[in-house]
């Protein structure tokens, strides 16, 4: 017979097979097998009425006749749900009473018996045909179509028709369900088999619930039992093999519809559902494949989606799924889970995680709609929009971490997979960091952020604020096989030869989770939210290049006025360009408001507050926070610390940049605390990073942390700036260091770089200023370490210097372009358009260089009242009087009238503020002879004139900038210079002619020092190379490298320049008493 079946017979047997192994055992009556006839035929007369204390006790019992055929055939699976099949027919139920059984509770009365007054009660098989026909919605009955709450029923005439064959009482009981279940889900016109069963499953399990809690008989909780067995195993069958239904197989699941409704939905899959489909795996090994087929096919129909369609049933649907653990490990171990080979583009489709982490308010098309017509919106709108994607956002951010802990939590091989699905994402989208993305090769932003706001959740259970286990977070991880790649970055002071012999020695151990999932969102962050942050700065750039290229194109159309076909394809050329435009900032402003979400910063600062405190930890090998950082840390190099990825220290500054400059209300004093201490310490010991634009970072974040802001005068570093022990003692050496390190930086924009820098080093000086301590620990340092300081003031005045020069030929060339340019019809169209061009060059070159000179004389003021001994330095002193004296020649000379220009306040050009000043670097180093005698020897720029005229214009115009006394003390020290530059004169010339031999050779003064060079063998005054090497390394005869250390002292010629002048002030003094004698 088994020949003679179909392949889906044969596979329904199969399934029937397992189906009968689950039905509970059969009972047997005397000695007999269930199988067997009973000896005696069962009347057709009905028994004798029960006694009603017997009613109670006995359990009907249901025997299921064994047929010819199944006797033939002891194999075939229906005889263990006692299916009769005839060859070629559907399985026939045969139903027998139990042995000496008769009707139970007959209702007719027995003759001669009074008809009992009290309500009949109700029969157990009574009740169980009511109970199966309202669960299952079956009827017997061909004429009722429907039940009492106008449920349609479904008629099974096959049923009825086997009832009737055996002289069966024509109702239900679980010996015949599964050929009644049988029968209605394989009506196809009618019924979908799966959606059917699923409401029997949901009626049966709330009768069964219902039962238990009123704490029913066992007899009835026996038929419901045996009804919830027989019903989920044909829902198992329906998704399995829908063959067994008379349905083909599909490419989707059966099950993903059901997947989407609620579990409480008739047709959905509840908790009880899938806890009772989990206990039969052991049994059932198609349970599993199905299911992750159904979560593929969700996985796969959530990519078509975007946060604007109804993308939240398909997350509902996941989470529900994950909560059941051997369903998790098996999602975990599909094919979809982490690909073996799949681009960064494809992983948010093709990832069986990656749609659910893409929906997001950045999706295509999302922010346009978010955003429409962004230019004419206004500020509040924005706002508005802005908190409305934020809250979308924030909740389906909630719902994905969901997700990720309970396949983290369900078992270890599940946990391992989704770290490697972590580290998928991260490792594919390196090219997310490029100068230039192309966003087709790399993953979205949208994605990426969900990916990071993720990870740094899944930190929070171990960030507590006593640093507790902090010491879990292993360094040797990046040594023992790291799920991150980490091979192509620079490191943070090592070269890729050295990195990779470093990493080519693994360590011993294992990696804890604690040290994967920390070393993870690293690696999220630089390739997630910063990387999103690096986009919308070229974002920026790029609209206002493209807002500027649409106004010169539009300045075209009236080159086409007079043809409307041309012109129309103009204006529609023109029209694609601002649409485009226009959804740029659409994306603009939804990537800000997703940025600026205050939960998602904190919760980003507060890991970033890890990073530093590791990192700190690491470098200073101390037990910090515990134990206080000691400074300057330990001069030998850390080969862990030097070989860390760049972007460890890279991200933490560009997560404390963007809420400095965007949200600073959100940081948090202890996060700042730790933030100022990792900035002095790597800013103090800079060797230990090699990237001078990585520290310039940490310098832009503190000059952030110095603005001013509400009830925060000093702005948010402010507080701490001024009282925190490691700033005071060592804040300001690291400025002044890092001030004379970016002097070369390498890049090929150096020169204007470190301007940039120091402008921010001096903002940061100029708030802390005020701090008497630091003053004091200045003075007290200059004084212990000259060469640093000298090395400072020399390219202080190099900036000074520079700056003012700049500033002041800039507003020169403005005053003369601008009077050539008031009769512009005089000129050839070529010509003007020339001086034009050069009047708007120096125009931008004055409010360059203005803001510079600013600040650059301020700090010289500053520093010269603080450390007047390092500016009087005989290396120092004469550079500093000659750039003073010229530039105050500049202010009041003859050709300060060419400063004059058109609304000086739009360069912030004040001459009487920067003359002021000027004037207080003088007063600050009054007191120092040999600065009174190097402005004496001045003989560029020295004119007593300019001292006088000063006077005039702070008792004149800029009366109230210099108080009298001030005034009294300049008048004063302009006599002095003049004394003086008589008294020098004098001595010049009572030198008479010097011999070139004893003359410095690069300022041709004569030498009180001379030191010989050791390869050029030039003899030079020490105070003249040793102020050339300020500047510059190398002997300025040859270009070999020089140090100061290296030259030799030329005693026997500073010995002949001593005799000459010993010789020179004889012959004078000898020659004053002849005349003295001849006078008397």
């Amino acid at each position: 017979m088994a020949d003679s079946l179909s392949e889906a017979e044969k596979i329904r047997n199969k399934r029937l097979a397992k189906l009968g192994s689950h039905a509970p055992p059969k009972p047997v009556e005397d000695g007999k097998g269930i199988n067997e006839e009973p000896s005696t035929a069962r009347s057709s007369e009905p028994s004798e009425p029960q006694a009603p204390d017997q009613e109670d006790g006995v359990k009907p019992k249901i025997h299921i006749s064994n047929t010819t055929a199944a006797s033939e055939a002891p194999d075939n699976p229906f005889a263990q749900l006692g299916v009769k099949q005839e060859p070629g027919d559907a399985p026939r139920i045969n139903i027998r009473p139990p042995k000496g059984m008769g009707e139970l509770n007959n209702e007719r009365s027995v003759p001669g018996q009074e008809r009992s007054t009290s309500r009949p009660r109700e029969t157990l098989q009574g009740w169980e045909d009511k109970v199966l026909r309202g669960v299952f919605r079956i009827t017997l009955d061909p004429s009722t179509e429907s039940d009492g709450h106008g449920h349609r029923l479904h008629y099974v005439p096959s049923v009825r028709a086997d009832l009737e064959d055996q002289g069966e009482p024509v109702r239900l009981t679980t010996a015949i369900l599964d050929q009644a279940i049988l029968e209605v889900a394989s009506e196809q016109a009618k019924t979908i088999p799966l959606n059917y069963l699923l409401g029997c499953w949901k009626r049966v399990t709330g009768q069964l619930k219902q039962l238990r809690s009123h704490k029913a008989d066992e007899s009835k909780l026996d038929v419901l039992k045996e009804a919830r067995r027989l019903c989920m195993s044909y829902c198992i069958f329906a998704f399995t093999i829908p063959e067994m239904f008379g349905r083909e197989q599909t490419d989707t699941s059966p099950l993903l519809p059901h997947l989407l409704l609620d579990p409480d939905d008739d047709g959905g899959l509840d908790h009880d559902f899938l806890t009772e489909a989990m206990s039969r795996l052991p049994e059932d090994d198609t349970i599993l494949p199905a299911l992750v087929k159904a979560v593929e096919d969700l996985s796969r129909e959530l990519a078509k989606k975007t946060m604007n369609d109804d993308y939240r049933s398909h997350v509902t649907a996941l989470r529900h799924l994950v909560r059941y653990p051997p369903l998790v490990k098996a999602i975990a171990q599909s094919s979809l889970f982490v690909p073996p080979s799949t681009s960064a583009s494809d992983l948010e489709a093709t990832t069986l995680l990656g749609p659910f982490f893409a929906i997001s308010p950045l999706q295509a098309d999302i922010t346009s709609q978010y955003f429409s017509s962004p230019k004419t919106r206004d500020r509040a709108f924005i706002n508005n929009s802005q908190e409305t994607l934020r809250m979308s956002l924030t909740t389906h951010q909630h719902d994905l971490l969901d997700i990720v802990n309970h396949i983290l939590k369900s078992d270890k091989s599940a946990r391992d997979r989704m770290l490697d699905w972590f580290a998928l994402c991260v490792n594919k989208n390196h090219k997310r960091r490029a100068m230039q993305v192309d966003k087709k090769l790399v993953s979205s932003d949208g994605f990426m952020i969900n990916v990071t706001v993720c990870l740094d959740q899944l930190c929070e259970p171990f960030m507590d604020a006593t640093f507790s286990k902090i010491d879990r977070i292993d360094v040797e991880y990046l040594r023992r096989q790291p799920r991150i790649d980490i091979k192509d970055e620079t490191k943070l002071n090592m070269d890729q030869n050295a990195s990779e012999a470093f990493y080519a020695q693994p360590a011993e151990g294992t990696n804890n989770f604690i040290s994967e999932v920390f070393f993870l969102t690293l690696a999220a962050h630089h390739y997630g939210t910063e990387a999103t942050n690096q986009t919308l700065s070229q974002l920026d750039k790029d609209l206002k290049r493209m807002e500027k290229h649409i106004e010169e194109i539009e300045l075209d159309r009236h080159k086409w006025i007079n043809n409307p076909a041309q012109l129309k394809m103009f204006d529609d050329a023109v029209k694609k360009y601002k649409d485009q435009i226009d959804k740029g900032i659409s994306y603009k402003y939804a990537v800000q408001g997703v940025l600026k979400d205050k939960t998602m910063q904190a919760r980003s600062l507060q890991f970033t507050r890890y990073v530093i405190v590791w990192l700190l930890r690491l470098v200073s090998r101390s037990d910090f926070p515990r134990q206080p950082i000691k400074l300057p840390l330990p001069s030998d190099p850390s080969n862990v610390f030097e070989a860390l990825p760049e972007y460890f220290l890279e991200d933490v500054v560009g997560a404390y940049r963007f809420v400095m400059m965007h949200m600073p209300w959100t940081m948090a004093p202890t996060q700042n605390e730790e933030f100022i201490i990792m900035c002095i310490t790597f800013l103090r010991n800079s060797e230990k990073i090699k990237n001078p634009y990585l520290k310039s970072g940490l310098v832009t974040v503190l000059f952030a942390g110095t603005w001013p802001a509400p009830d925060r005068p000093k702005g948010v570093f402010g507080d701490l700036l001024m009282g925190l022990p490691i700033a005071t003692e060592h804040l300001l050496h690291a400025l002044m260091k890092f001030y004379i390190e970016v002097e070369n930086t390498g890049a090929h924009t150096q020169f204007y770089d470190k301007f940039n820098i120091r402008f921010e080093i001096f903002q940061i000086i100029k708030c802390i200023w005020d701090n008497r301590i630091y003053r004091e620990n200045l003075n007290r340092e200059a004084k212990a370490n000259v060469d640093f300081f000298v090395r400072f003031v020399n390219l202080l005045l190099n900036d000074v210097t520079f700056v003012l020069d700049e500033s002041l030929t800039a507003f020169h060339d403005i005053h003369k372009l601008s009077q050539e340019l008031q009769n512009p019809q005089h000129m050839e169209a070529t010509v003007r358009q020339e001086k034009e061009e050069a009047l708007s060059a120096a125009k931008g070159k004055a409010k360059s260089y203005m803001q510079l000179t600013n600040e650059t004389v301020a700090m010289l003021k500053l520093f010269t009242e603080a450390l007047a001994d390092a500016f009087t330095m005989p290396e120092i002193v004469q550079r500093l009087a000659d750039m003073l004296d010229y530039n105050l020649d500049g202010l009041v000379g003859r050709k300060s009238s060419e400063l004059k220009v058109e609304n000086p306040q739009e360069y912030r050009f004040q001459p009487k503020t920067l003359l002021s000043d000027i004037l207080d670097v003088y007063l600050n180093l009054r007191n120092k002879e040999n600065f009174i005698l190097a402005v004496a020897r001045d003989g560029r720029s020295y004119k007593p004139a300019n001292f006088q005229k000063a006077t005039a214009i702070f008792r004149g115009p800029a009366a109230g900038l210099k108080s009298p006394q001030e005034l009294q003390a300049w008048t004063a020290l302009g006599e002095r210079f003049q004394k003086a530059k008589e008294a020098d004169e004098q001595a010049e010339e009572d030198l008479g002619e010097i011999p070139d031999e004893f003359l410095d050779p690069l300022v041709y003064t004569l030498m009180s020092d001379p030191v010989i060079l050791p390869t050029s063998k030039t003899t030079i005054d020490r105070s003249t190379i040793r102020s050339h090497l300020l500047s510059d390394p190398n002997d300025p005869f040859n270009r070999s490298p020089l140090r100061i250390e290296d030259v030799i002292p030329d005693t026997e010629l500073r010995a002949q320049i001593e005799a000459f002048k010993a010789e020179k002030r004889g012959a004078k003094l000898a020659q004053a008493n002849i005349m003295d004698t001849s006078e008397g």
